[in-house]
């Protein structure tokens, strides 16, 4: 169970719950890949890292409409 930060903030901060799971997916598989010690210095998994980002609007959920 996700506590911090909570999921109803998280969802009031997305346009849908469906851009909000979708944007924390993309950003944990890149947090995944990454060689970098980001994930490791903040001793946070990758999904909560990933929550508490967008959290913290460091990324943000962009609409490509295909044009």
């Amino acid at each position: 169970m996700m506590i911090d930060p909570p999921i109803d903030k998280l969802i009031q901060k997305a346009p849908c719950r469906y851009a909000l799971v979708v944007a924390l997916t993309k950003r944990t598989k890149e947090l995944l890949s990454m060689d970098t010690d980001e994930l490791e210095a903040s001793g946070m998994k990758a999904v909560s890292l990933a929550a508490k980002e967008f959290y913290e609007d460091k990324i943000k959920i962009i609409f490509n409409n295909g044009r």
